[in-house]
């Protein structure tokens, strides 16, 4: 086509035609975008044919028409910015819807979860509450004794020491006193009862509440394994504690001993606090486990025997009131001791020797006079020292009772033949009657006692002067009749032999004319001469 031909063609179909290309070309780029196989250099796909455009032959193929060219050039460079902004603009979009949709998708399902979730949790909680419901309709019944009121019994349990809810629903499950153990537990951990049961045997009836039960448990009243025991005047503490030990009621006897040396008890008896010594002694609460028949525990808390003696002390001695030694008002027993000069542990340790040295009741009014002359008169008179014999070995009562261990070099600092006056506290715990002696002791002016052997009635003897006493002691050693003791009780010419005045044929001058004053009493032999008391 000429130049002229083709510039006469209307401007009308040059533009319809650059439409349909631009058409068919970004139809072609969408393809591309979709398909991905677009060949940018051949310019269509390559499935696709060649087409033959209009106007595409020039006459000139030397000299390409400009006009075509620029059109070209505008063609391409207006098509590829456009198609690259759409494309671009499409992945987004259609990014966007995917992301869009994925959210969606996953909203769906997280709302799909919830509510199998809300199902499933639903379904818990109404298995939960029909579980609970029945575990607590059966353990409410249980706690009430509800299922246990039919044909009840009475069973006997043993609780050990220091137990734990889980041994005591153990037990009581066991022995049919309760049913639901697990609900028990929990009922004592609500309640905070955890602590508190006794250890011992009980016999409990089986239709007992949760609560019955409980307060039965954590109280010795109902405690089936008791032991009854008499504490006898003038047992020392070591005597005490070996035969609580062989009754069961102290397992431990060294820790009954090292409380009975402590100031555990001072805050609840006052008493106790007037003991000022305690370093001097060997126990601090010897003299105060009052003798009395006492009721005790099987593997009873040291502590609370203790207590029991102590509480005794306080009831009978401390504030016990009574018209004493024929007193118009009454009083207490320290009351009492109060006018004596002495403290009231002082009369106590002088009770505690009375009560381990007397024969008989008379008998430790009359030692009690002799303890007291002796501490009254002590060097003018000579007895400085009471040497009792009950003294001598303490804490043990006799020297079979001091341990091989420390035999052979044993001395005990409560020896009366060692020491001037008291020991630092009692040898033993006295009973009232021992009290009483040693605060209001008879009149008497004897200084010596001494008593016959136990199988001839263990008879009790006097004297003003050692003279006297070493003839008593020489007549009990030779079983004759000591007729003259009579003048003990208030004669005032009696016999008795002075050694002061030497040996004249085995008899002083003295001791001649007491002779013959009182034929029929028998001298001691020369050179023989009986320890004394």
């Amino acid at each position: 086509m000429s130049d002229y031909s083709r510039n006469n063609i209307p401007e009308d179909s040059i533009e319809e035609t650059r439409r349909k290309k631009m058409e068919e070309f970004r139809r072609s780029a969408d393809r591309s975008a979709i398909r991905g196989d677009y060949d940018s250099e051949m310019g269509r796909y390559p499935d696709e044919p060649v087409r033959e455009e209009p106007y595409a032959e020039n006459p000139y193929p030397e000299e390409p028409s400009p006009r075509r060219r620029r059109r070209n050039r505008e063609i391409n460079s207006y098509s590829d910015n456009d198609t690259k902004r759409k494309i671009e603009r499409e992945s987004k979009k259609a990014l966007k819807q995917q992301k869009k949709e994925e959210k969606k998708l996953e909203k769906s399902k997280a709302k799909r979860n919830r509510r199998i979730f809300k199902l499933v949790w639903i379904s818990m909680i109404v298995l939960v509450g029909i579980v609970l419901s029945q575990f607590l309709l059966v353990g409410v019944n249980d706690m009430m004794a509800i299922s246990r009121e039919d044909n009840p019994t009475k069973v006997m349990i043993h609780v050990p020491a220091d137990p734990t809810t889980d041994q005591i629903a153990a037990l009581l499950y066991d022995a049919n006193v309760i049913n639901e153990p697990g609900f028990f537990k929990l009922y004592a951990t609500f309640t905070s009862s955890e602590k508190g049961f006794r250890q011992g045997d009980f016999e409990i009836e089986t239709d007992k509440d949760y609560e019955a039960i409980i307060n039965f448990l954590q109280s010795n009243v109902n405690r089936t394994d008791i032991v009854k025991m008499q504490i006898t005047e003038g047992m020392n503490l070591l005597e005490i504690v070996e035969a609580l030990h062989e009754k069961g009621v102290v397992t431990d006897e060294q820790e009954f001993l090292n409380l009975c040396n402590s100031d555990y008890f001072d805050t609840d008896f006052t008493f106790l606090k007037e003991i000022k010594n305690k370093d001097d002694r060997y126990y601090k609460l010897e003299g105060y486990l009052f003798p009395d028949t006492y009721e005790f525990y099987v593997g009873e808390d040291p502590k609370s025997v203790i207590s029991k003696f102590l509480n005794n002390y306080d009831n009978k001695i401390v504030l016990h009131k009574e018209k004493y030694f024929g007193n118009s008002k009454k009083t207490t027993l320290v009351e009492e001791a109060a006018e004596t000069g002495y403290s009231f542990d002082e009369i106590l340790t002088i009770a505690s020797i009375i009560q381990a040295e007397a024969a008989s009741r008379d008998d430790m009014y009359e030692i009690s006079a002799i303890l007291h002359n002796r501490l009254k008169y002590s060097h003018d008179s000579g007895v400085a020292k009471l040497n009792c014999d009950s003294t001598f070995y303490y804490p043990y009562r006799k020297a079979e009772d001091v341990p091989e261990s420390i035999k052979s070099s044993f001395k005990s600092k409560y020896n009366t033949d060692e020491i001037d006056g008291l020991p630092a506290g009692p040898i033993c715990n006295p009973g009232v009657e021992a009290i009483k002696a040693a605060i209001k002791p008879n009149e008497s002016d004897n200084l010596y006692f001494c008593h016959d052997k136990e199988e001839n009635g263990s008879t009790p003897y006097y004297a003003k002067t050692i003279e006297q006493h070493e003839a008593n002691l020489r007549a009990i050693e030779n079983g004759t009749t000591n007729t003259y003791n009579e003048y003990n009780y208030g004669y005032d010419n009696y016999y008795y032999y002075d050694y002061s005045y030497g040996y004249d044929n085995g008899y002083s001058a003295y001791g001649q004319n007491q002779q013959a004053q009182y034929p029929d009493q028998q001298l001691p032999a020369q050179g023989q001469v009986q320890t004394y008391e």
